[in-house]
């Protein structure tokens, strides 16, 4: 079950899905016991693999990885840590504004927290927002897993395209950004 290399999808076929269709299409279908087609993102659990470790175990598409693994509080690998970053980003349906999810952001550090090194690795975290949920939770058996869809790729700052990760700067943030010593500044007199 969901292993990319041997399902049979079309040539051409590109793996970008939006927010909304990592939610809709996949994680809430997964999350309900549902069957998705095609079936290419795989479980995983997450923790005790560190992002570079990814390649060959979760569905890649570019230099992105996706797999579904299961809701938990430690982020916790043998070489570091998930720490979270910035706020939950709702994920809203685009024919209707309803709040169907939520993007939670995290970045790897190695070492032990909290004096782990901060590296290039992000991963965006989707879940189902608690009032999508609220429907199927009274219906729940309780033994059910709560899922969600990682989406873990490695930062490159030295070639940033803007738009791989939804984050635009301005011209002046690129400017900002660009400096990277002060002493070339010249002031007016």
């Amino acid at each position: 079950m969901g292993d990319n290399n041997n399902v049979n999808l079309p040539p051409g076929f590109r793996f970008c899905p939006t927010d909304e269709e990592l939610v809709v299409h996949f994680l809430q279908r997964k999350s309900s016991l549902l069957p998705f087609h095609p079936d290419i993102i795989p479980d995983l659990d997450l923790y005790p693999c560190d992002p570079w470790d990814l390649d060959g175990k979760a569905m890649v598409e570019g230099k992105k990885w996706y797999y579904f693994s299961r809701k938990l509080q430690n982020r916790v690998t043998e070489n570091g840590y998930w720490q979270t970053c910035g706020a939950d980003e709702q994920i809203v349906s685009s024919n209707g504004g309803k709040k169907i999810g939520v993007k939670k952001y995290y970045v790897f550090h190695v070492g032990e927290a909290p004096e782990g090194i901060k590296t290039n690795w992000i991963m965006q975290e989707f879940r189902i927002s608690d009032g999508a949920n609220s429907t199927r939770s009274r219906r729940r058996d309780h033994s059910k897993i709560d899922w969600v869809i990682c989406r873990v790729y490695e930062h490159d700052y030295d070639n940033d395209d803007h738009g791989d990760d939804g984050m635009e700067l301005s011209c002046l943030d690129e400017v900002f950004l660009s400096l990277d010593d002060y002493d070339d500044i010249s002031y007016p007199n």
